[in-house]
């Protein structure tokens, strides 16, 4: 069972959270846009209230995105955003399904610097010092650029990271060379049509956007300098005038 809400009337926007957290995640963005647009939440497998499952890889966390399309009767193709993890799933779901647009807040897809890290801590991460190398990873995410009370919701659900469902996420990084990930991206960047935003709380350098432009023509990639790794959570006002101007033809 895949765990999801919504609110609001009008052309559905998807919204899907990252990696160890829930949908909260758009509880300061939702409420800017339920005047105009059914905002549905969901919460990926092993995620917040949903099921557990075998499979917690990117292309199957793509799957409860559909599922939840399907259960909550989108019939139109909607606009679909996600945040971190939930970035490349809303990619990847994308890929393969009708949407009028992506939003992908601050998840690089270029991911050769990231990679190598996970995999310089593989060991640890795989045994007994899970969640001190989790807790070292979130905590260079930025969390203080939150609010108190949202930075308490991304501090408590770091720390209550599942070292099975963080492993199963990231089974293919922490597996494969770095260009046999970019062999499995690519074509998923390369096989999308429709409108394509990305969001950033810092820049991730010429290189990177001239790579996603390349693979995504059309592609836009704005910076929002000072919002680290939350933009929607730091300034939920902006984000969501940014989906209206975004989901406007």
């Amino acid at each position: 069972m895949i765990a999801w809400e919504e609110s609001g009337t009008g052309p559905a926007i998807v919204f899907v959270h990252g990696i160890t957290e829930d949908r909260y995640a758009w509880h300061s963005v939702v409420p800017y846009l339920e005047d105009g647009f059914r905002c549905v939440r969901l919460d990926l497998r092993g995620h917040g209230d949903s099921d557990d499952a075998d499979d917690y890889g990117a292309f199957a966390l793509a799957e409860d995105v559909a599922t939840v399309v399907a259960e909550a009767g989108i019939d139109e193709p909607p606009l679909v955003v996600g945040h971190s993890l939930g970035g490349f799933v809303v990619t990847a779901y994308a890929a393969s399904a009708p949407v009028r647009g992506v939003v992908n807040v601050d998840q690089p897809l270029q991911l050769d610097g990231f990679v190598e890290a996970l995999q310089s801590i593989a060991p640890q991460l795989r045994g007994p010092e899970f969640h001190q190398m989790f807790d070292a990873i979130a905590e260079g995410l930025g969390v203080e650029a939150l609010n108190d009370d949202d930075r308490a919701w991304a501090d408590e659900k770091h720390l209550a990271a599942r070292q099975e469902v963080v492993l199963g996420t990231w089974s293919t990084l922490l597996d494969s060379r770095s260009d046999e990930i970019a062999a499995l991206i690519e074509p998923v960047l390369r096989s999308i049509s429709a409108p394509y935003l990305a969001v950033h709380g810092s820049d991730p350098g010429p290189e990177y956007v001239a790579w996603l432009e390349r693979l995504i023509p059309g592609a836009t990639v704005e910076v929002w300098d000072g919002d680290a790794h939350y933009p929607h959570m730091v300034e939920p006002n902006r984000f969501a005038e940014r989906l209206r101007a975004f989901s406007s033809p």
